[in-house]
């Protein structure tokens, strides 16, 4: 599983900088081209950071989770949105005030470094994406990308034995891959077959993550 990117302390003060809020399924925390107005803790629950091309066609970008910052890069630059931040379940979590969040960066160190690296974890990330894009076939890209989510935020079920549970839908795994969703239904028809994943009770299994590891390794 992912390590957190701020320590407990740090955690505690964005909590006690800011107002505790909870957001339903679909409902968008922060919009594309809005003003950089405050920055968003996650307590519980995974949100999709999306954008839309013209063309009507929607990326998902990234997938996070508890403990992790939402909004912080329009809030350091000041200017807008350059993404939507939307819930993929009951969302907990606390918003902190621009403006206040920018005095707890000039205030305590540690915490302006945590949110750095953090920054740049997510720059990496986004070069690795890209240029997975021209790299490999679609169904190399929804591997990794299930493997990203498995080990991300994963959940442990007791049947079967070693599976992750992985809260997506087809429609965002083809936006996060790059792909369309037909390509993904065949993909995953190919995964299941191999008995990499499978689907139980309406959710997405990823049943052996060493294994769908591997398979996407290109």
């Amino acid at each position: 599983m992912r390590q957190l990117p701020f320590t407990q302390g740090e955690l505690t003060l964005m909590h006690e900088a800011g107002r505790e809020r909870s957001w339903r399924r679909g409902e968008a925390l922060l919009s594309e081209g809005s003003s950089p107005d405050d920055v968003i803790l996650i307590g519980a629950g995974l949100v999709k950071v999306v954008r839309q091309s013209p063309n009507g066609y929607t990326s998902v970008l990234a997938v996070r989770g508890p403990g992790e910052l939402l909004g912080e890069l329009s809030c350091l630059d000041g200017r807008p949105r350059s993404a939507s931040a939307v819930a993929m379940q009951h969302v907990t979590g606390v918003s902190v005030l621009a403006g206040r969040f920018l005095r707890l960066l000039e205030e305590h160190g540690g915490l302006a470094l945590a949110v750095l690296r953090t920054v740049a974890g997510r720059l990496r990330d986004a070069d690795r994406r890209r240029a997975d894009q021209g790299a490999y076939a679609a169904g190399v890209r929804v591997a990794r990308v299930l493997v990203e989510l498995a080990v991300s935020h994963g959940v442990p079920v007791p049947v079967p034995a070693g599976a992750l549970a992985v809260v997506v839908t087809q429609k965002d795994l083809a936006g996060a891959a790059g792909t369309s969703r037909e390509s993904v239904v065949r993909i995953l028809r190919d995964l299941h077959e191999e008995g990499l994943v499978t689907t139980v009770r309406g959710r997405l299994l990823v049943t052996d993550p060493d294994g769908l590891a591997r398979w996407g390794s290109g």
